[in-house]
């Protein structure tokens, strides 16, 4: 289509005789951009033979949120807690993006895509890349694309064996009986696609080597959430000994993305009473408890500023293909190996595997996909 549009002279920009744009041609392409690194080089440098990068949006609603874009600002203005955003105060961080609805009458598309193509390149590198960037020196398209760009740059390919893979069974979504996804429509019987990813991710610089990047993300599972969870190293102990407390719980700072949009701190308290003894408290903000409310999915903040031509939330044709970089052994791996599918059940947090996948680095472990309740009457 972009060709054809070249060869009618639809995407022609054009300039007086003192350089000023008279009027601007932009196209926006929605995601997946390709479906491997292949594809994606090949699909760029057909593109950019008729379009300019300045006139290509490559777009992924999820920037439109609010909330993600809330992340930087949280970030960088606040001078709390940029200082301890490293590998010496964090442990790991997990990103979730969780779904209670199944693949529906997407069967034709989901089939040719899987949750891996359809949702890791594109939104949870997003979410990684804003959590993991360097301060940029400004808030311009070119500054800010060019330190989410040093992210992906800085992370090597993900191995098959630290990715796991699931497809949903039957099971109960919110209280809803569900078929399993090889009964969907326009889904084949036997198929291997993947309704569930989740993998360890790492970043080799100096932030953050070290710090494991933990990203899953499924249809049919036991809650919609999508969340930021930043868990920081454990206090030392060595103060306690002699007390009650048993063990010291680790400090969290969650950025919830959605539908319960806000940031929870938790953190560890003494009760009251004549021992020491400790109890997890939150300090939990909530947008809409600060802010009006309004309808937006995200599309609508992104084609504004493709009309203003501004593209700070869109990809870069090589941050697309360094993405797809990451994650093509796994791709690879997948295609030519047979899965032993359904291996989690609808309603639940996944298969077995993804915990086993955390479990082996240090006895980490899943925060729960529904709401965290640590608050204490």
């Amino acid at each position: 289509m972009v060709e054809q549009l070249g060869n009618a002279k639809l995407t022609d920009q054009n300039e007086d005789q003192n350089g000023k744009r008279q009027y601007w041609r932009r196209v926006v392409i929605e995601k997946p951009f390709g479906h491997s690194l292949d594809s994606a080089r090949e699909l760029n440098a057909r593109i950019l033979r008729i379009l300019h990068e300045d006139q290509i949006f490559r777009i992924d609603h999820f920037l439109g949120k609010d909330t993600v874009q809330s992340i930087m600002a949280f970030r960088f203005a606040n001078g709390l807690f940029e200082p301890i955003w490293n590998r010496d105060r964090i442990d790991h961080v997990q990103i979730t993006v969780a779904e209670t609805v199944g693949v529906e009458q997407r069967g034709r598309f989901y089939e040719a895509t899987g949750a891996l193509r359809d949702m890791v390149p594109n939104h949870a590198f997003t979410l990684l890349s804003m959590v993991a960037m360097e301060p940029p020196t400004g808030f311009d398209a070119a500054a800010i694309r060019s330190k989410k760009a040093e992210v992906f740059a800085a992370m090597p390919a993900v191995a098959p064996a630290r990715a796991v893979r699931g497809q949903y069974g039957t099971g109960t979504v919110l209280g809803r009986k569900v078929k399993a996804y090889r009964r969907e429509p326009n889904v084949a019987l036997d198929s291997n696609i993947e309704t569930y990813v989740a993998m360890h991710l790492e970043i080799d610089n100096w932030r953050w080597a070290g710090v494991p990047f933990y990203f899953r993300t499924g249809k049919h599972m036991s809650q919609r959430n999508t969340e930021i969870a930043i868990r920081f190293k454990q206090a030392p102990y060595a103060a306690f000994h002699g007390t009650p407390v048993d063990t010291l719980r680790p400090n969290w700072l969650v950025l919830r993305i959605t539908p319960d949009e806000g940031i929870s701190l938790q953190f560890e308290v003494k009760r009251r009473g004549p021992t020491v003894d400790l109890a997890a408290v939150k300090m939990d903000f909530h947008y809409d408890d600060w802010f009006p409310k309004e309808p937006n999915v995200g599309y609508e903040t992104l084609i504004y500023d493709v009309m203003i031509g501004d593209q700070t939330l869109f990809m870069r044709a090589d941050m697309v293909e360094q993405a797809w970089r990451i994650v093509q052994p796994v791709l690879d791996d997948w295609t030519t190996q047979k899965a032993d599918f359904p291996n989690y059940d609808s309603g639940s947090d996944g298969p077995k595997a993804a915990d086993d996948l955390l479990a082996q680095d240090g006895g980490r472990a899943w925060r729960p996909v529904g709401p965290q309740l640590e608050r204490k009457p």
